[in-house]
């Protein structure tokens, strides 16, 4: 019955997904973007990850969380309709203009680093069914990803990276099918009263916590590139489809943890980033099966995005002194690095730093041009500042994974 669940809803919603009408709208293409980088691996790594820190209030902390991403994205949201009007009318030498500028560079090297995250994730995930020795396994898993990247830059040099873009655009449809297919079967197994499922474990919640939540901030990232989408859709547009994005995807993640509640127990001692994998293997095989297919498209199609973000982000700021191709290499290199020197939990953290301070610079931007124009209002402002705020602690504090 689990199986069965499972691969039906996949199939038709993947069905859905790719021949109904509302596919070709503006709005679905529009909305797209920035839900396929929110639903990477995160809602699968965060529920073990949140259920060994807060126990059963693991729920309660995702939802938090993304409560702090969509006041993240309510600042962007803000920029969107106030920041691309004044901009233009900015001098070269003008200290906002030079902020902004500063965040792009920041987020261009968020996106590098966001890259080795959801490619360690991707290693991780494939390796997980294989019999790699202890001794080998992290330099294994360093190996392949940086052969993925190097595969990526390569192709930046014939243009063939633009049609693996669009074919990651176009697998969106097949991931959100897979995550509804894995949804049902869990939801499907629910009836049984998890049979054999350990005791739901206590409420943890200390201060402790606070640094591995906000740590996890990369697993609700990816809302932000509605912002640098101008050139093909309008600002409305944007607005509307960045936060029906951060809908869907809150609503996906708190129904997987919700779902997964009979399973905490078990969550705790699942081992590694990729430990979602055995878990679910327990519910019914097709379920790890489902797993495996949905980490490794998400993975790769967000890294793909990434890079190409990331190289754009250069050649833009360098104000075209970087060629494309020079960009990307240089974006290559700095992922490549923190592939060597972090692991699969502290690339999280790393990552979710990056984000952090891209963030708080955008709350900085905000809250500059709403004292400089008017707009929002006292009550934008002080939104602003604790938003901003939040980020920082982010940046500062977000611990590692394993921590």
């Amino acid at each position: 019955m689990i199986a069965a669940a499972a691969l039906v809803t996949a199939a038709l919603a993947t069905a859905l997904l790719t021949l109904g009408g509302f596919t070709r709208t503006p709005a679905w293409r529009a909305m797209v973007t920035p839900l396929a980088s929110i639903i990477g691996s995160g809602f699968l790594i965060s529920g073990p990850l949140l259920a060994k820190e807060f126990g059963s209030a693991a729920v309660g902390a995702m939802a938090v969380l993304l409560l702090i991403a969509y006041a993240a994205g309510a600042v962007i949201r803000f920029n969107i309709r106030h920041v691309e009007d004044l901009a233009p009318s900015l001098s070269l030498n003008d200290p906002l203009a030079w902020t902004m500028r500063a965040a792009q560079v920041m987020l261009a090297i968020a996106y590098a680093v966001s890259v080795a995250y959801y490619l360690k994730l991707l290693a991780e995930f494939v390796s997980k069914p294989l019999s790699i020795p202890d001794g080998w396994h992290g330099l294994a898993t360093n190996l392949l990803v940086t052969a993925i990247i190097a595969a990526l830059t390569a192709l930046t040099f014939s243009g063939s990276i633009r049609r693996i873009e669009h074919a990651a655009h176009a697998s969106v449809s097949v991931k959100l099918g897979i995550i509804a297919g894995l949804l049902a079967g869990l939801a499907a197994w629910w009836p049984a009263g998890g049979t054999g499922a350990a005791p739901a474990p206590p409420v943890r919640l200390s201060w402790n916590s606070v640094p591995l939540l906000l740590g996890l901030l990369i697993t609700v990232q990816g809302f932000e590139t509605s912002r640098y989408m101008g050139d093909h859709y309008d600002q409305e547009t944007r607005i509307a489809t960045m936060r029906r994005a951060q809908w869907l995807s809150s609503a996906i993640y708190l129904a997987f943890l919700a779902l997964l509640t009979p399973l905490l127990g078990e969550a705790q001692a699942a081992e590694g980033v990729a430990g979602i994998y055995d878990l679910m293997r327990t519910v019914a095989p097709v379920l790890g099966v489902f797993v495996l297919v949905g980490a490794v498209s998400s993975q790769l199609s967000a890294a793909i995005a990434d890079s190409i973000g990331s190289g754009g982000l250069l050649v833009e700021v360098s104000r075209r002194r970087l060629g494309v191709r020079q960009a990307f290499m240089a974006a290559a290199a700095l992922s490549i690095a923190v592939v060597w020197l972090t692991d699969p939990f502290s690339v999280i953290a790393l990552s979710s730093r990056a984000f952090a301070l891209f963030y708080a610079m955008q709350a900085l931007i905000a809250l500059w041009v709403s004292l400089r124009t008017g707009a929002g209002g006292a009550a934008a402002r002080a939104g602003f500042a604790v938003v901003g705020l939040i980020c920082v602690v982010a940046a500062l504090a977000g611990a590692p994974a394993e921590g």
